[in-house]
């Protein structure tokens, strides 16, 4: 599984530790799709734009990949992700407030419900919202977390990826 990174300025420094948290101790391939230099006149929509691309044409190609963006809020870099057919990018900044359970009364974290229930190929970290310890925890247990394939989440994925 190819792992593709892209953050703007704000996102610059904590991609770089998750970059390298990811290649080295987690031993996963990955790709950085810039920011290279932390530039503050840069333009997320044209960075993210990089790794969604790489990762709308892995998905149509039926290639397990995955990507994960940073910006300040990573709010601008899910949208601007999920612009790409067959990107799933869901966005995290922080622990819920309370706990959630699925439908049969399972505790749930929201980073593992993600990847179990939406198939999230792409993550948005919030850099300003999380720091980079938390940022690892929930990387390394979002790529860890496979899809449920239970059959309404499966008919549900697939409707979201047929909208254009």
């Amino acid at each position: 599984m190819k792992i593709y990174f892209a953050a703007d300025h704000a996102g610059f420094k904590l991609k770089s530790e998750l970059l390298n948290y990811v290649r080295g101790e987690l031993g996963r391939e990955v790709e950085d799709c810039g920011a290279l230099t932390p530039d503050s006149s840069d333009d997320y929509p044209d960075i993210i734009a990089r790794a969604a691309r790489k990762l709308a044409k892995d998905a149509a190609a039926g290639l397990d990949s995955r990507a994960i963006v940073i910006g300040a809020s990573g709010q601008g870099e899910a949208m601007a992700a999920n612009r790409f057919k067959g990107v799933r990018c869901a966005l995290y900044y922080g622990a819920a407030s309370k706990n959630q359970t699925d439908i049969a009364g399972n505790e749930l974290d929201i980073v593992t419900s993600t990847r179990e229930h939406n198939n999230a190929n792409a993550l948005s970290l919030g850099a300003r919202f999380i720091a980079a310890d938390e940022a690892r925890a929930v990387v390394k247990s979002w790529l860890n977390t496979g899809f449920s394939d239970d059959v309404r989440h499966v008919r549900r994925t697939a409707r979201l990826d047929e909208i254009s």
